[in-house]
């Protein structure tokens, strides 16, 4: 090891085959052939993300119910050519559920 080298403190770290494949597709997406400054940059200023998409889901799955129901009403209302007080009472019965 040259001793006056700027980054003289090594840490050795064992990868499979698969792994440093993998690797090397991540470093030919970011358009770098230095394996080295790649794995040094990911270990210093990589981000891992743990999302968890729970509450979109369930606000996706809300959405559709409302739309089936407006769907509902306004094909009752393009068939008969009338919009009655029941729809009106459904919507305002459905509504604390569709906020």
């Amino acid at each position: 090891m040259q001793a006056n080298r700027t980054r003289n403190k090594p840490i050795q770290v064992y990868f499979t085959e698969s792994e440093i494949q993998h690797i090397r597709v991540k470093m030919e997406r970011a358009l770098t052939k230095n394996m080295s400054a790649y794995v040094r940059k990911m270990a210093t200023d990589g981000l891992i993300l743990n999302l968890n998409f729970d509450s979109l889901d369930r606000l996706f799955s809300d959405v559709g119910k409302a739309s089936r129901l407006i769907n509902q009403i306004v094909k009752r209302v393009n068939s008969t050519g009338r919009f009655y007080a029941e729809d009106i009472v459904e919507i305002q019965e459905k509504q604390p559920e569709i906020l």
